[in-house]
């Protein structure tokens, strides 16, 4: 079984005659997962809070001509919850913005040097997951994020043949 990409999950949802146009997107802060000892003596950091803030604003930089949505009239209410573990009300959130696609995104921080980052796209309609994304990068700094969103933007989000069946 093999995954659709964002881009041909975009491609798929634009070309349904119910939709002419460009689906409209929320992309939501992301949320961290901290599973670190230092995490749980420390508690949250400013910076980790400062870094996923950025990478939410990456991807929604990084696929501008989307139609992205602005979250502001949700963002107090999606910080609220968790937004993985709700029971869709990212698409909720989603679709009182009048979006086609959510997209929301977790750091999981194991240690200081090992991290993953990564992004869920879900049909606001349906409530179903069309696809998701992962990507390891090692050392928490502001550097490793953003290489890791940049790469799921350009190797994943924006990569036309993600996901696509190869010719055997």
């Amino acid at each position: 079984m093999w995954k659709l990409s964002s881009v041909m999950a975009l491609t798929l949802l634009c070309s349904t005659p119910a939709r002419a146009d460009s689906p409209k997107v929320a992309v939501f802060d992301f949320e961290l997962l901290d599973t670190s000892l230092q995490g749980e003596t420390d508690g949250p950091r400013a910076d980790e809070q400062a870094r996923l803030l950025r990478a939410g604003d990456q991807l929604r930089k990084g696929l501008a001509e989307s139609g992205i949505l602005d979250i502001a009239p949700v963002n107090a209410a999606a910080h609220g919850r968790n937004l993985q573990a709700c029971g869709g009300c990212d698409a909720q959130y989603a679709q009182d913005l009048g979006a086609d696609l959510a997209i929301t995104g977790v750091v999981q921080k194991v240690s200081n040097l090992i991290l993953n980052m990564n992004v869920y796209i879900r049909d606001v309609h349906t409530g179903h997951l069309i696809t998701s994304m992962s990507v390891d990068f090692r050392g928490n700094t502001d550097e490793s994020w953003s290489r890791a969103a940049s790469y799921l933007l350009r190797n994943r989000l924006l990569a036309p043949n993600y996901g696509s069946p190869q010719p055997q």
